[in-house]
Order: structure tokens, then sequence, then C-alpha cells
């Protein structure tokens, strides 16, 4: 039987230009194992296993990698781990939060988020970087009304260093602010969690991008009654036309490989 693959169900992310995978491949397990949510513990994967990760997500037709300067040393190991294969690639980072010595800390100001962005494409060996998002602190409307973030941004992708800009918050009046200047946004949406519905509902109402993190409760999603909860969390969120992909991040080799799966047989037979 032909294993099944994502390759045939890319999709544009909003009005960015970006065809982008229904499922992307989130990789805070490549570089940080300190103040994460997960259910269980794991180990921070080698290179070999990491290569072997992304090498199978590539080829099972994933082409969207997420990562932040959060996230530990995983922008660094992706800068080498994707030499020769950066082109088939489309890279998601943020700015504004930092994680020092197990706790965070956030800056908003223009003068970081230009730091954060240089430093990224260094750490991540290229020249340009397709999707820059702000990892916010949970204060959305405030950052948005007050902080220089976003007209950095918007400066950097003037000059072709991104190629687009967003927003991942955590509450749907920051996330529709955030659409109305940037160009995708990256909510919360799952079983558990529907608060951020609006944001959904607007980006489709205005061709804005939608990412969705945490699409599996970062692996807390459960159902009773016999009914999966994999194929009911990502059912319900591709019912909605605004998404375009949701970040999962596992290290997992079967796991990324039943998600993709499970994605490709629903997108399937809802064509």
């Amino acid at each position: 039987m032909r294993l099944m693959t994502l390759h045939d169900f890319h999709r544009p992310l909003g009005s960015t230009g970006f065809k982008v995978s229904p499922l992307g491949l989130g990789t805070v397990k490549l570089g940080r194992d300190q103040g994460v949510k997960y259910p269980n513990g794991f180990t921070i994967p080698d290179d070999q296993h990491a290569l072997a990760l992304i090498n199978q997500a590539r080829e099972l037709g994933i082409n969207l990698l997420d990562t932040a300067p959060a996230y530990g040393i995983s922008e660094q190991r992706l800068g080498h781990l994707l030499l020769g294969q950066r082109d088939e690639w489309i890279i998601v980072s943020k700015v504004g939060e930092e994680f020092v010595e197990g706790e965070s800390g956030f800056d908003f100001s223009a003068v970081h988020t230009r730091f954060s962005v240089e430093r990224s494409l260094k750490r991540l060996c290229t020249e340009h970087i397709e999707l820059v998002l702000v990892h916010s602190n949970g204060d959305d409307v405030a950052i948005l009304q007050h902080e220089e973030v976003y007209e950095t941004l918007a400066a950097l992708k003037q000059e072709g260093k991104i190629g687009g800009f967003g927003f991942s918050g955590k509450t749907a009046e920051g996330g529709i602010l955030a659409l109305t200047q940037g160009d995708c946004a990256m909510v919360t949406y799952n079983l558990n969690e529907r608060d951020e519905l609006p944001v959904l509902d607007y980006a489709a109402q205005h061709n804005k991008g939608i990412l969705i993190k945490k699409a599996l409760a970062s692996g807390h999603v459960c159902l009773a009654d016999g009914v999966d909860p994999v194929q009911a969390s990502f059912s319900m969120i591709f019912e909605h036309p605004a998404v375009a992909s949701a970040i999962v991040g596992t290290i997992n080799p079967k796991h990324l490989q039943a998600n993709v799966e499970c994605v490709a047989k629903l997108l399937s037979t809802t064509r």
C-alpha cells in the first residue's frame, strides 16, 4: 500500500504568496527541554536523529518548519541541518521572547526586533526568512499598540530580509488586530481551546494566513467514547477555511507519519 503524503495538499498561506503543507514541523524539541508543557519528558535528539526526522518530514510532503530564538538552540541546529536543502523549506521564526537560564524574558523594541532577526539569519545560515512572527507575552493589544515591533518587521520585509510577518498571540482581540496590519497569525485552536476562533473567521474574510499552534493541545488532547482524538482534532481544525497549516512538534517518527497519514486521508475525502 502506497504511503500517503502531503505533497498534493499544499495550500496558500493567505495572500503571502507562500504555499505551505497542511502540517508543519515544530522544532522546540530540537533545541530546548526546559520549561516545556508536554505530558511526557523527552531527550533532545542528536544530529543524526534530528536530520532523519527532517528528511522524513520532507519526504512526507512537509515544507514548513517552525522555530524561534526562545526554542533554545533550535535555530542554530536547523542552520547546519538544512545545509543543501534550505530552498525546500519555508521557515517560520519569531521575535520578542528570549529564553535564558530557564526563564522567558520579552523585548518588543525596534532595536531588539532588528537584532533578533539579524541573529536568526546568522543562526539559520540564510539570507532570508520566509515568515517572522511576534512571540507574544499574552499582552497582545498593548504590544501592537505601544511597541515598535510591527513597524520594524514591516521595514525588514521591505528590505527583503523577511518575506512576511505576523503574530503568535494568546487572545482573539490581539489576533484580529494583528491581522489588520500583518500577513498571518498563529493561534491556539484545538478540541479543548477555541477562544481564538474569531481570529480564524476574520482571516477567512480578509484572505489572511492562519497557522495553528497546540493543534493537539501539546499532547494533552483526549476524547472518550472510542473517538480517535488526533483524527477528531485535525477534522475540526481543517474544517475551517482559514487554516493553512497546523504545527506538530513531535520528534517521534511513528507519530509524525501517523499524523501525516491522518491529515492526508482527511483532506483527500474533503476535496
